[in-house]
């Protein structure tokens, strides 16, 4: 990276991985057409302001990949394409997570990059600069080869083994999503949550859900809120060793399960607390019951993850 550009003390380095200097090439032509831009998919998701922080926060429990870039560039989609792929055929241990740097330039100022594109590595909230430009055929190979197996290689040292969600098949055709709107009663709750204040926007939330207790958006965003209030700032290390040491500690598993949660674990999660039930703890119910339920407000009511789990609870509880 550029001397000028913002230092990110990371604590570990990739370093030494491949000649990170010879891979420094600027971007200088104009975008050129966004058809055939490769779609997210797999273990690919486009990230944006909004969902930025929450990104962030699941690069403890699984190291992400991060790609600045213009996906209206077609210059660009080679590079995205083969990142891309290498990552899907990890099968988990690593996640691309992209992001249009002209659509939101504050992520690009936050990371000090001079242009797009622009390649980080992410482990525990920790941003570690991999290159700035486009690699050749070679340096790209170079990447998926050495530098990928690397970041694995590096969070795995760090405590950070964590398998990221799939999310479908990148190859499937695309159905454009409907542009989402905040409804007028969400947006204090809406812009708390934006802001990093979680418990402000779960309060929020919790008033609108007053006024209309069938608000399934609702219920679904102040659940994301008290999950992120408690846990978004977690050292994973730490849980994970608090819930080893003390399996009859029921906060300490409630702890870990929002680790899971927040890393889209969301059977690990569900599987934890319910286990946990199940090995007796039948004084821990109503505690356990609520967290659950805050949980099953998260996914999609069609997600059967979520059937399984409401259907155990309910032979738990009767």
């Amino acid at each position: 990276m550029a001397g000028q550009q913002r230092q990110f003390n990371p604590g570990v380095s990739l370093a030494g991985a491949v000649d990170l200097e010879a891979l420094k090439h600027q971007v200088t032509a104009e975008p050129g057409q966004a058809g055939g831009a490769p779609a997210a998919g797999g273990y690919v998701i486009d990230t944006t302001e909004n969902t930025f922080q929450a990104m962030v926060q699941t690069s403890a429990t699984f190291p992400i990949l991060l790609l600045l870039w213009l996906p209206t560039d077609d210059r660009l989609f080679p590079m995205a394409k083969a990142l891309g792929d290498a990552v899907n055929a990890m099968n988990g241990q690593l996640q691309l997570s992209r992001i249009d740097v002209a659509s939101f330039p504050a992520v690009a100022q936050a990371f000090g990059i001079q242009g797009a594109p622009a390649l980080f590595a992410l482990i525990n909230g920790r941003p570690m600069p991999l290159l700035q430009g486009v690699p050749s055929d070679q340096e790209m190979q170079q990447i998926v080869d050495e530098v990928l197996p690397k970041i694995v290689q590096v969070a795995q040292q760090a405590g950070v083994t964590g398998t990221a969600p799939y999310s479908g098949d990148p190859d499937a055709e695309q159905t454009p999503l409907p542009e989402q709107t905040v409804p007028p009663e969400h947006e204090q709750a809406h812009r708390l949550a934006m802001e990093g204040d979680y418990a402000g926007a779960a309060a929020a939330y919790d008033k609108v859900l007053e006024a209309d207790p069938n608000d399934a958006l609702a219920a679904r965003e102040r659940a994301k809120a008290l999950l992120l209030a408690r846990s978004a700032d977690a050292d994973v290390r730490e849980v994970r060793a608090a819930a080893a040491d003390h399996p009859e500690d029921v906060d300490a598993q409630m702890a870990v399960a929002d680790i899971d949660m927040i890393g889209g674990q969301i059977q690990d999660a569900f599987d934890r607390l319910l286990d946990y039930l199940a090995a007796g703890h039948r004084d821990q119910m109503e505690t356990v019951r609520v967290r659950l339920l805050e949980y099953f407000a998260i996914p999609d009511p069609s997600d059967e993850r979520l059937k399984r789990a409401r259907r155990r609870l309910a032979t738990l509880l009767y």
